[in-house]
């Protein structure tokens, strides 16, 4: 006879190591489940059970030996006093903001971040929210496509980007990506980091305002840290000053939000090109009627050249693990 009991129906006996998916990736939507499986790994889909999550964990809190991760599903120190065994946590995440480091750390748990997947595709479109901005490429298009130009003339003259002094906050894979896009364009590099890089012959400014007084354009490409959280504030914003433009590729809160849309308001700033926003998905509309402001829904990363090699990583790193080699990506503390 068939068991009733609920936490029976997702019990699972298969001999294969355990890996936690709290929440579904965004990944799995976008190019399904497949390509992320493998015959040397079981995932257990919490979200896919009829048990709430703190049940789901109680009853294979023995046998998760890795999570895998995404932005939708942080990695707490709550939950992995829920996982005594877990030994590895693999992310999908650009970012690293929603895994707890330190609490990984003190439990001896390696962290595998995604590496340099997603560099290229970011940078990308970090040029080209930039690109757009300045000549006002997505506002022109929708002056023709509403008829204006016959009726109101020529649309206003945009900006060119040869030449303009572009500064980059965080200099690490995307960051880097960026500036060899750019310099191709002619632009002149500067950059602010958590520490001077020893590769680049690019000035170096150790604060964000001077940075901003020096340069035309400033594209965020660091991680959100307690550090980082309103990097970009009044004074930033006001340094930059009414000529400068903002393009985010980093996270939504690095930016004080609220102030940057006062900025291009007021016209303190001259625009924003955004792939990220304080409270995803909810945009605040202020940004809806200003031309100079280019948005795009966190989709920096998706392509779907990306995902398969990130899916390609992911199996990777999990297949190491459980055979007992290096992980492919290990995120290791600058």
């Amino acid at each position: 006879m068939a068991s009733t009991n609920p936490q029976e129906s997702v019990r699972d006996h298969s001999p294969l190591p355990k890996v936690l998916v709290p929440n579904k990736p965004r990944s799995f939507y976008t190019i399904g489940e497949e390509p992320f499986t493998s015959t040397k790994f079981q995932y257990l889909k919490a979200y896919e059970s009829p048990l709430p999550l703190d049940q789901f964990l109680a009853t294979h809190a023995h046998s998760v030996k890795a999570i895998l991760s995404s932005a939708s599903a942080p990695v707490t120190a709550d939950l992995l006093q829920l996982l005594p065994t877990v030994r590895l946590v693999v992310t999908t995440s650009a970012g690293l903001n929603q895994i707890d480091l330190p609490e990984c750390r003190r439990r001896g748990i390696a962290v595998a971040n995604v590496a340099n997947v997603y560099s290229a595709d970011v940078a990308d479109l970090a040029v080209g929210l930039l690109i757009d901005v300045l000549r006002k490429i997505s506002a022109s298009n929708r002056y023709v496509k509403q008829g204006n130009w016959p009726t109101r003339g020529d649309y206003p003259l945009g900006s060119k980007l040869g030449g303009k002094r572009v500064g980059i906050v965080g200099l690490g894979n995307i960051g880097y990506e960026v500036t060899k896009r750019l310099e191709a364009f002619g632009c002149c590099i500067s950059y602010n980091s958590r520490k001077k890089k020893p590769y680049v012959s690019y000035p170096f400014y150790e604060n964000v305002c001077e940075l901003a007084a020096n340069c035309d354009a400033l594209i965020i490409c660091c991680g959100l840290t307690d550090q980082t959280h309103h990097l970009i504030n009044k004074e930033v914003l006001s340094a930059l000053g009414k000529k400068g433009v903002i393009v985010n590729i980093g996270r939504g809160p690095i930016i004080d939000e609220k102030e940057m849309v006062r900025c291009l308001m007021e016209g303190e700033i001259a625009g924003a090109g955004l792939d990220v926003f304080e409270n995803e998905p909810d945009v605040a509309k202020d940004f809806f009627a200003l031309d100079n402001v280019v948005l795009s829904p966190h989709c920096a990363v998706f392509t779907p050249e990306s995902m398969k090699d990130l899916s390609e990583l992911v199996v990777g790193n999990l297949v190491a693990f459980f055979s007992n080699k290096p992980l492919l990506s290990e995120y290791v503390d600058e």
